[in-house]
């Protein structure tokens, strides 16, 4: 299917391109001499055409892969724990009160880091059972089988934490959604029932209210320091002083000698387990 769909955008960029050409050579006379100063390379004589059907399945797997490419990190977030792990880091600085520290650039480090952690055994299956099969040319290894095999094994992944966490409300919301029609109570769905297209979302949305409920217990001790602080200072009269000046310190106090980056990042390794 995929590779019907590579052709047909390969046809209607040919054609584009076909009609462009003719239109140019109508506007411009062919007794008009060409500007060797530009030294355009002539792309005809390094990437011939296709003439059999195997080189075109070649051209037609490239450019799935450079496709692929393209969207992979939409791919990584929406389908991995890259969203959770990042939602997390974010609140946690956030409850800290440093805005600027750690970077972004860091906490996106480590959430990437931590991602490929926590999806190796599914990256390694992908890896084992659909991509060395396919580039090997396994006998009966299609480009759809591999595909087929590698959105297996990412369901399994994100139907397990849907499960985990009891989200199983958002896969009913999307899959009704897709359906067009109300699910009765007294049908039993099943994973094969639920196409990807329902599942990514409910994934999403899961992972989303999953990290807030994480960044909500990480907020709560910080939280108390500042009220305590901001409670001192009016008791005392200060109040042209900024608690958050003052509690800034007590709060990183609370986090190193709690280890506190050991502890949630922790939190986050067993939420996957």
């Amino acid at each position: 299917m995929l590779e019907h769909g590579g052709s047909r955008w390969l046809l209607a960029a040919a054609l584009v391109l076909a009609l462009t050409g003719n239109l140019h050579a109508q506007s411009v006379p062919s007794s008009e001499p060409i500007d060797n100063s530009l030294q355009l390379p002539d792309l005809t004589q390094v990437l011939p055409a296709a003439q059999n059907r195997e080189q075109a399945s070649a051209t037609l797997k490239i450019f799935i892969l450079m496709t692929v490419l393209t969207i992979a990190p939409a791919i990584l977030m929406m389908t991995t724990s890259f969203a959770r792990i990042m939602i997390v880091l974010a609140l946690l600085r956030q409850a800290i009160g440093t805005q600027q520290l750690p970077p972004s650039q860091i906490l996106v480090g480590v959430s990437l880091f931590l991602t490929f952690m926590i999806m190796g055994p599914t990256y390694e299956k992908i890896y084992d059972e659909a991509v060395v099969p396919w580039l090997d040319n396994a006998p009966g290894m299609t480009q759809g089988k591999a595909l087929e095999i590698a959105d297996k094994h990412l369901r399994d992944f994100m139907f397990a934490q849907i499960e985990r966490v009891g989200s199983e409300e958002e896969v009913y919301l999307f899959l009704e959604y897709a359906r067009k029609q109300n699910i009765p109570l007294e049908e039993k769905v099943v994973r094969a029932d639920v196409p990807t297209r329902a599942l990514i979302p409910a994934f999403i949305l899961s992972e989303i209210k999953t990290a807030f409920v994480m960044g909500f217990r990480i907020y709560l001790p910080f939280l108390v320091i500042d009220m305590v602080i901001a409670a001192v200072l009016i008791s005392m009269g200060m109040l042209m002083l900024p608690p958050v000046l003052i509690s800034l310190p007590f709060k990183l106090l609370l986090f190193v000698l709690a280890d506190g980056w050991h502890l949630v990042v922790t939190s986050l390794l067993v939420s996957y387990s």
